[in-house]
């Protein structure tokens, strides 16, 4: 399993990371820019494909009611996000870095929707 280093007190991101702004082999578009902690291990994943490849175990997606957790990494700047808040934001709102909308495509394999 890869590691990224861990930069200016970020956690490390694991599986294929190709740069410090938490892209990887699979999504390494110029938004693909975030990390998602896996409610399973607690650790930060670039994207799904790299847990699946790397952790040594199934992902578990986080319930509606853990979704005030810090859960997704800013490869930008490494500003924690709960996940209430990604879903609302386009962008950073530390440092206003873009993220890829078209992750929300594939929300159902870090996130259980909300019944509500």
């Amino acid at each position: 399993m890869s590691e990224s280093p861990p930069s200016s007190g970020r956690p490390p991101v694991f599986g294929a990371v190709v740069d410090d702004m938490t892209r990887c082999v699979h999504y390494r578009g110029a938004t693909d820019i975030i990390a998602i902690r896996f409610a399973c291990c607690g650790d930060y994943y670039p994207c799904h494909l790299c847990h699946e490849e790397s952790a040594g175990h199934p992902a578990e997606q986080w319930a509606p009611d853990q979704h005030d957790r810090d859960a997704i990494l800013c490869g930008a700047c490494g500003h924690e996000l709960t996940i209430a808040e990604y879903f609302t934001v386009a962008a950073c709102p530390a440092c206003a870095a873009p993220f890829n909308e078209r992750c929300a495509l594939h929300r159902d394999r870090y996130f259980q929707p909300d019944p509500g």
